[in-house]
């Protein structure tokens, strides 16, 4: 089950491109977003990142930071970031921990055939670590602009 309003953020850990560790625990004391994307450098996440780099300097002025977590080895997060200058913090869950507790990580379907895999989704989170709200099943064009609006909203 994905993470509903008013629940608490599990403490997972996860790596940044760089391939350190960090949990999102240190954001807490102020709001966040998290946003769950399937693959770096494909056509929809590339879009999401690019929106949410665009928007990086209204987020950062609401004091909110923004974090998007793929199943992603660091290095190609580094690179993918690299490639499309985005300036959002990458985070790579290799082993599936922050999907699983997020409820990320999903069957899906496509042309006949199921396979697990992650439900593009993300959270708002609230300076004292609860859900404030939940977009599940994210269509990508607008999205980060409404997210922010959400965060202007607080």
């Amino acid at each position: 089950m994905m993470l509903e309003q008013g629940e608490t953020v599990p403490a997972v850990s996860v790596k940044d491109a760089d391939g350190l560790d960090f949990t999102l625990d240190r954001y807490r004391g102020k709001p966040l977003v998290v946003y769950f994307y399937p693959k770096a450098d494909t056509p929809g996440c590339t879009s999401e990142a690019k929106d949410f780099t665009e928007l990086a300097g209204d987020f950062a002025a609401a004091a909110v930071p923004v974090v998007g977590i793929s199943k992603d080895k660091p290095a190609k997060l580094k690179k993918f970031a690299d490639k499309y200058g985005l300036t959002v913090t990458l985070a790579s869950d290799e082993p599936g921990t922050a999907c699983e507790a997020f409820g990320t990580w999903v069957e899906k379907s496509l042309y006949g055939r199921n396979y697990m895999g992650i439900a593009r989704a993300t959270f708002l989170i609230g300076a004292d670590g609860t859900v404030l709200r939940v977009w599940p099943k994210v269509k990508v064009k607008g999205h980060a602009a409404e997210v922010l609006g959400a965060v202007q909203a607080l």
